[in-house]
């Protein structure tokens, strides 16, 4: 597939990224800041590498591609619209292309409680959410506006992210005591998905 990934520095992008380009897949990144770019990532094998801030270079990149997918997102409690703000500019860039297919990260406590949740899950997921109750709230703001846009967007839902290895086992829906995934297998799904007609205009859990 010929993808393009947003917030190829973070995380998961660099998990996507890497994957992607070991795939075979052919890779354009779009990064806030280009030098940032980590060394573990072979930049001589991407097909590009375009700035989030340059709108003309963010529609370039989206052109005639694939799908697309995101990683972007706060790094922090304090969210300042981050997820919502920048998704809205990866939104516009594809429709103005014509690209829909778009696969993007959010959180699980953004998704429906797991059906039977157990006590010590459910009184954890609110404890959770009142500390990163902006966080969370920017995420809903950005899954409601990927809603109302023309793309076929998936929405993967991970709990929380650790450094593990790839094991290529993740579980759709919503995952009951779920609480933990690696950003290997988070980006793992997230390709897996891209390629997923049923998928479309789908919320999917993730978790061990």
């Amino acid at each position: 597939m010929r993808i393009t990934v947003f917030g190829a520095t973070g995380g998961i992008g660099q998990e996507i990224v890497g994957q992607a380009l070991s795939a075979g897949h052919e890779v354009t990144a779009v990064v806030r800041a280009p030098d940032r770019l980590p060394e573990s990532l072979d930049r001589a094998a991407l097909h590009a590498v375009a700035r989030l801030d340059d709108p003309s270079a963010v529609r370039a990149a989206v052109a005639g591609r694939d799908a697309v997918l995101s990683g972007l997102g706060s790094h922090g409690r304090k969210a300042n619209g981050v997820a919502e703000r920048l998704t809205g500019k990866v939104l516009s860039a594809m429709e103005a292309e014509g690209v829909r297919r778009l696969v993007v990260v959010s959180a699980a406590p953004v998704g429906p409680e797991p059906e039977d949740e157990p006590l010590v899950d459910r009184l954890m997921r609110k404890g959770i959410g009142a500390v990163l109750a902006e966080l969370y709230a920017d995420l809903a703001r950005m899954e409601a506006a990927l809603d109302r846009s023309a793309t076929d967007w998936t929405v993967v839902r991970p709990p929380r992210l650790t450094d593990g290895p790839r094991t290529g086992v993740f579980v759709g829906g919503t995952p009951r005591s779920g609480r933990s995934v690696s950003r290997a297998d988070a980006a793992h799904a997230m390709l897996a998905l891209a390629d997923d007609p049923a998928a479309v205009k789908q919320g999917v859990g993730i978790a061990y």
